[in-house]
């Protein structure tokens, strides 16, 4: 008898060792753009989404009840790593999520390895963050520079754009961008004609439109976000860029920035998103739903926000833990299935390895209802578009 009490307290012990939640509840941060110039494409939307994905999956998760926070880093790097630092030693927050901005999301992922916590990354771009600097901790679930750059570069080459000049921001996100779209401009026979670098949240485009202008390039890449983005196009436009013949790309484009700049203006330009929300019957009730809530529809920002903390509390029930090393094993394993993602996997240096998808932004006799902006000009493949293991500098992969 007393053997076969100890066999049940050893197994109810193993069980509840096993299932268990930290601080008996799953608090996740999104750390996110509240005021700035990435307001629109991530800040307040992200927020809904996060609390979207908790609605789906339900409000416990091994019974214990899941907490959105959410703060606002400004775009700044002192004030984001501060938001974190006090997340993680007061606020018993055991994952951060979204951070637009990739100089703040990589100071974080470095945090988040140190502190053993989970980074969810949807709104940084930096490629670097699953390559030369990647993490067992970190999830970059959206997009990155290097397939922005691939699948935009190699479509607008093969249509006749052989000469590049860029308008670039000039911080880690815009550099690694254009390097990425360097590369591939070189790798296809293509020549960079030259660049300028703006500060971030610049009003007057003037003078670097009139750079690009001037340097007769055929294609004008801008490899900025957000307002910046908006600014730059809509300026370049009133400079007849277009109407001088040379093609405009945006390198990280929203639907949001096309709403923004108006279809008049940005009719025509290229640009590469991991989700739309008008691709099929599911990703249009989810949208519409979101627009009620945040007023926009989603940018792949938002629904990776959605995707990452959907997969992250099916990891944790999987698991039987919150704990960060078997979570992200189990995040690792299964695979990504929600709204705008089907088949999705995590790969061991962090990258989520999902369809990418080339679009046109129509124009405006082609809009047949409101944020009806893009046509989806070709699917690429997760393994097409991401970096290759081949090529990793990450010691997490196996080569």
């Amino acid at each position: 008898m007393r053997q076969v009490l100890a066999a049940a307290m050893i197994a109810a012990m193993t069980t509840a060792a096993h299932a268990q939640v930290s601080d008996d509840v799953v608090r996740i941060g999104v750390l996110t753009d509240l005021s700035s110039w990435g307001r629109d494409n991530s800040g307040p939307g992200s927020v809904e989404a996060a609390k979207m994905a908790v609605e789906e999956f339900g409000s416990t998760v091994l019974g214990k009840p899941i907490e959105i926070i959410s703060a606002d880093h400004q775009m700044k790097t002192d004030v984001g790593v501060q938001i974190v630092r006090g997340w993680f030693d007061n606020g018993k927050v055991d994952a951060v999520v979204d951070i637009p901005n990739s100089g703040i999301a990589i100071a974080v992922h470095n945090m988040v390895r140190e502190r053993n916590k989970i980074a969810l990354l949807s709104g940084p771009g930096a490629s670097s963050l699953t390559d030369e600097l990647c993490s067992p901790n970190t999830v970059h679930f959206a997009y990155d520079t290097y397939a922005l750059s691939k699948v935009t570069a190699s479509a607008v080459i093969n249509e006749g754009g052989k000469s590049w000049f860029f308008v670039t921001a000039d911080y880690a996100f815009g550099q690694q961008l254009e390097k990425d779209a360097t590369r591939f401009i070189n790798e296809m026979g293509g020549k960079v004609l030259g660049n300028v670098r703006h500060p971030t949240n610049t009003a007057d485009f003037s003078s670097f439109a009139l750079q690009a202008q001037s340097s007769k390039a055929d294609v004008v890449a801008f490899a900025n976000a957000g307002q910046d983005t908006d600014n730059a196009i809509k300026q370049s436009g009133e400079f007849g860029l277009v109407q001088g013949g040379q093609k405009l790309v945006g390198l990280l484009m929203f639907d949001t920035d096309v709403h923004a700049i108006g279809l008049n203006a940005a009719q025509g330009t290229y640009m590469t998103t991991a989700s739309y929300w008008n691709m099929d019957d599911k990703t249009r009730a989810w949208s519409k739903k979101f627009l009620a809530r945040a007023n926009v529809m989603p940018t792949m920002i938002h629904s990776g926000v959605y995707g990452s903390v959907l997969h992250y509390l099916k990891a944790i029930k999987a698991a039987g833990t919150d704990d960060p090393k078997a979570v992200m094993a189990k995040m690792r394993e299964l695979p990504i299935e929600d709204t705008f993602v089907h088949g999705g996997k995590l790969r061991e240096d962090g990258r989520v390895i999902r369809d990418m998808y080339l679009a046109k932004v129509k124009k405006p006799s082609e809009s047949k209802e409101p944020w009806d902006y893009l046509d989806i000009v070709k699917t690429v493949k997760g393994e097409d578009a991401y970096r290759p293991v081949s090529e990793s500098k990450c010691p997490l992969l196996k080569h």
